[in-house]
């Protein structure tokens, strides 16, 4: 299922402070690029999701976030990817999510 119209907006307008912002469909959902660098994704069944690089993982997954993890066939274990779904709290306040993609975008 892809991602709607008002989800779109919403993400766009969480991050809105960040400055200029584009977007790509793809993953099964949308991709969130500042200065051509893609800092979060938008997925219809996990939510906004803020990407994780180097040291931020250690951060992310201290502040209790939970990765986003699929089962590919024939795979024994989970397969991990580089986003965490963002905290309630960002989700209600541009503020704290952009001081988040901020953090990630310094990793990045």
């Amino acid at each position: 299922m892809s991602v709607t119209a008002e989800e779109i907006e919403f993400a766009t307008d969480l991050f809105a402070d960040l400055g200029p912002l584009t977007t790509r469909k793809m993953m099964g959902g949308l991709c969130l690029y500042h200065e051509g660098t893609i800092f979060a994704i938008v997925h219809s069944d996990f939510g906004v999701m803020i990407k994780g690089a180097g040291a931020f993982q250690a951060e992310l997954d201290e502040m209790g976030l939970t990765r986003w993890t699929y089962q590919r066939a024939n795979a024994t274990k989970p397969t991990a990817m580089p986003y965490w779904k963002l905290p309630d709290s960002a989700l209600d306040d541009p503020e704290d999510a952009c001081a988040i993609a901020r953090r990630a975008l310094a990793h990045l």
